[in-house]
């Protein structure tokens, strides 16, 4: 059993130490790897059995979701009786697969959220309302709930319920911070404006799921109309039901930073090669102390960059920047890369817009951009939306208009998250 204290300062380390004890617990997973996951002792087979450096990790091979779809049963590296959860991935890039965790795996869970959790200044003295869903074999609503609870905190399981009902828990208990969508979140402001209840009490607004960075570290629109809610107080965290490793921003709210001891970074081009810090790429993580299902450099298909600047708060840890788009999400229109973010933060900029998807067709020479839009107010032509999209993305895409209930059930309605992204370009 690994030991997860949640009060170890190695982040605080000079980065020297921090890679020193990286490389330990690098080198201890591989071994458990080679001996325990019939995956790995068959992919590492042809390699000699030797410590590695950190800067030597591109020799492993990388493991994609494909990889972990096709052959899930051979990932698994414990017995069935040390087996303590089953869940299934969202399935928003293919079908659901199966990730198992040991009852190390879930303390190794609640410690990464706690610590990401602390570095916000969230304390033992916070109650945190829990917006995300903890059933529907979902990771994220048991990871903030179990690592508020190891921080000391209290906990308000509410998960996927109304705003009334947010908003009743929020007029009646000593609710200090909010997990939830950003998107959501700023609606349950709204909403909470609009009946007149306080919420200063509320320091502490983690979002999951959507960024709230552009690729300059600006803010997004979406994350500036919560700032004008909680200023100083909207904090971004990043993980997956897979490697489990949480980046979540400090006070500086400046790039999520990792528990050094349980993952190791990377960002790696088209082909595979590594890119040094700032450099757009794929984000790649190798978890460690890691036993149900252990993961060599996998390949999250998540769009990023690396940060390794030092943060006024003290950690030497690198940072990740924000997602800005799924790999499988980039759009390619007559010749000029897009991310759906470059439209969808168009649209959270327009009052009036309630909510918004986009779907995407064509072919390989260039992508079809289907856009559907409800408003609470106005409509395409009174709120300039044609040209506003124009304006900033030099891209003429189709508009259509449908009513809130409609795009409600099609973002909400298949998948555990948000989801406005869909891909006909394989169908």
């Amino acid at each position: 059993m690994h030991s997860f204290d949640l009060n170890t300062t190695l982040a605080f380390q000079p980065a020297e130490t921090i890679r020193k004890e990286q490389e330990r617990l690098l080198n201890e997973q591989i071994r458990y790897c080679r001996k325990h996951s019939p995956f790995y002792r068959e992919a590492l087979a042809h390699l000699p059995e030797k410590e590695i450096r950190i800067e030597e990790l591109p020799t492993l091979p990388l493991t994609t979701k494909h990889d972990v779809h096709e052959h899930n049963e051979h990932f698994i590296a414990v017995e069935q009786k040390e087996i303590a959860d089953i869940v299934f991935t969202s399935g928003t890039t293919g079908r659901p697969c199966k990730i198992i965790y040991t009852l190390s795996d879930l303390q190794r869970i609640a410690y990464s959220d706690a610590t990401g959790f602390r570095s916000t200044g969230m304390t033992s003295e916070d109650t945190a309302l829990i917006t995300c869903t903890l059933d529907r074999c979902f990771i994220a609503g048991l990871a903030y709930s179990m690592g508020t609870v190891k921080l000391g905190g209290a906990i308000i399981r509410n998960g996927l319920n109304t705003l009334d009902s947010h908003a009743d828990i929020i007029k009646n208990n000593n609710v200090t911070a909010i997990v939830g969508v950003p998107s959501f979140v700023a609606k349950l402001a709204d909403f909470l404006t609009a009946k007149h209840i306080d919420i200063t009490r509320i320091k502490h607004i983690l979002c999951i799921g959507e960024s709230l960075h552009n690729r300059d570290m600006s803010r997004t629109p979406l994350a500036q109309k919560l700032e004008n809610y909680w200023p100083g107080c909207i904090y971004s965290t990043y993980a997956s039901s897979e490697v489990t490793t949480s980046y979540t921003e400090c006070e500086q709210r400046f790039g999520g930073h990792p528990a050094p001891d349980l993952g190791i970074l990377e960002i790696i081009d088209d082909h595979g090669n590594p890119l040094p810090p700032g450099e757009v790429g794929e984000v790649v993580i190798t978890p460690l102390k890691l036993e149900g299902m252990p993961l060599l450099r996998f390949r999250t298909g998540d769009i990023s960059f690396m940060i390794d600047e030092p943060c006024s708060c003290g950690r030497n840890t690198v940072r990740l920047g924000p997602i800005l788009t799924r790999k499988a999400q980039m759009l390619k229109v007559k010749g000029t890369t897009l991310y759906p973010a470059n439209f969808f933060n168009v649209l959270d900029q327009i009052d009036g817009i309630d909510n918004y998807y986009m779907e995407v067709s064509g072919d390989s020479l260039s992508d079809v951009i289907d856009l559907y839009i409800s408003f609470n107010y106005g409509d395409m032509e009174s709120l300039e939306v044609k040209q506003k999209l124009l304006t900033n993305t030099r891209v003429n895409v189709n508009l259509h208009t449908v009513s809130c209930e409609a795009a409600h059930r099609k973002v909400f309605g298949s998948t555990r998250k948000p989801l406005r992204f869909f891909d006909l370009r394989n169908i």
